[in-house]
């Protein structure tokens, strides 16, 4: 049975949302999921901890998904393990005042991790062309449009290729990129959201501004799709994860981050023959008190 599923999700050639299941349907038990997490999570830690030490390159997770797919609970469960000081996550929510007066990529470098470090980016730029999309009234916040009529089909491409640009600049200087896009089905979102009705200890959770743009799932679906097309790149590839199976998400979320970080050929800092003396001279030291 396969249980390593980090190639299986990577978007190739044209991505159609609508042949995109959004459940798994392997052979893989809940149980078994939840046993290679635990085994995963150990290795998660180690190379973390060997990115910290590298100290040369950082990686950038950007988890994009409908409400209630289950980013929240997937950091929780993803990087649970690792060291805090080495793991940074950035919830993006609407822009304030300040970031509107720049420019729509303005906050992100903000929160891009520093060399060492794994950044995460619970939404990100994308909802520059995801919700501004839904909404293109939005954009006009930042207050260099005059009318919605200017945001055709050029402005949407301008927005593709900035952030093709931001991707390939943060690349080329050390940071690896991994997109996720948690794929949710509507009536899976419609349960969650009912839970979070129906189980007090999730109430706070819910918010009746979901329901609004749940009424608008299908022209999300066409912005996540044109999103991904546009932007799922060799040096920022887009993964698309079915999210019905909670578990399933995390368990094939993890053996992607592990699998981008064992490519990115990280070492410890080797010491010269005079931090080795020093070294030497320490230890028999302290083995003398």
């Amino acid at each position: 049975m396969n249980t390593d599923f980090s190639d299986d999700f990577l978007i190739k050639g044209k991505f159609s949302i609508k042949k995109t299941s959004t459940k798994y349907e392997g052979k893989l038990t809940k149980e078994e999921g939840a046993q290679i997490l635990i085994q995963e999570k150990e290795k998660l830690r180690e190379l973390q901890e060997k990115l910290y030490a590298d100290g040369s390159k950082s990686l950038l997770v950007v988890l994009q998904a409908m409400d209630a797919a289950g980013k929240d609970s997937m950091i929780e469960h993803v990087f649970g393990g690792v060291n805090p000081q080495g793991c940074n996550v950035t919830s993006f929510k609407t822009p304030s005042s300040k970031e509107y007066s720049h420019d729509f990529l303005w906050r992100h470098y903000l929160a891009l991790p520093q060399k060492g470090m794994i950044g995460i980016f619970n939404r990100s730029h994308y909802e520059s062309v995801l919700v501004c999309k839904v909404h293109p009234e939005y954009n006009l916040s930042e207050k260099t449009w005059n009318s919605v009529k200017d945001f055709d089909a050029k402005f949407w491409e301008n927005r593709y290729e900035s952030i093709r640009n931001f991707e390939k600049h943060l690349t080329q200087n050390g940071t690896t990129i991994v997109k996720i896009f948690l794929n949710v089905s509507k009536d899976e979102q419609k349960e969650r959201l009912l839970d979070r009705i129906n189980e007090q200890e999730k109430n706070w959770k819910f918010s009746s501004a979901d329901l609004p743009e749940r009424a608008l799932f299908d022209q999300y679906m066409e912005c996540y799709e044109t999103a991904i097309n546009e932007t799922s790149k060799d040096y920022a590839p887009w993964y698309v994860l079915p999210a019905d199976n909670k578990w399933f998400a995390r368990m094939a979320a993890i053996q992607i981050i592990i699998d981008v970080l064992e490519k990115m050929d990280l070492k410890y800092p080797k010491l010269s023959e005079e931090e080795k003396k020093n070294l030497q001279d320490s230890k028999n030291i302290l083995e003398s008190e």
